[in-house]
């Protein structure tokens, strides 16, 4: 169950960032280990965040309600389609809403980037999440690198500069 003031600052926090035109990443002090989860995509498929060390991953907090959690989704498919062949990894953990609802989402917000079901938003409580959309930057190392906290145009290359260079 979502916490009620998860859903004040989802609808609030982020219109700051958009309207601000805030296209940054926030470094986040002394790298801190993100939180490993296993979570199922929309077809089924298991995906283990430890599993992705070695490479870059965006991890995304969204939901379907969440309207800059929807306003950023189709420049996040746009940036998947430039970090696909980067070695960058991209995933968005949508918290706890059923896979029907997900599903329907997709009908007006194609991706081919894995959204993943935090049916009971387990996953969301072990993250530094203070409002949706949320995005953390994972380092090659299983560590949280930078964060977004609010709506992003994630094909802007100030976002993706930071992002490709923790590849080396």
């Amino acid at each position: 169950m979502l916490r009620p003031w998860l859903l004040l600052a989802a609808l609030l926090l982020p219109l700051c960032a958009f309207a601000a035109g805030k296209q940054t990443l926030t470094p986040v002090p002394e790298l801190p280990p993100a939180a490993d989860f296993t979570l199922q995509d929309m077809d089924g498929k298991t995906w283990r965040l430890s599993e992705l060390r070695g490479r870059p991953v965006i991890v995304n907090f969204w939901a379907t309600w969440c309207p800059p959690c929807r306003e950023e989704m189709p420049s996040m498919q746009r940036a998947w389609e430039q970090l696909r062949t980067e070695g960058v990894m991209m995933l968005a953990v949508n918290v706890g809403e059923s896979a029907d609802t997900v599903f329907q989402f997709t009908a007006n917000y194609p991706v081919d980037f894995p959204l993943l079901l935090d049916l009971d938003s387990a996953v969301l409580g072990q993250w530094p999440v203070r409002g949706l959309p949320a995005t953390f930057v994972v380092d090659t190392q299983g560590r949280i690198a930078y964060r977004a906290i609010g709506g992003r145009e994630w094909d802007d290359p100030r976002l993706l500069a930071p992002v490709l260079k923790l590849r080396r």
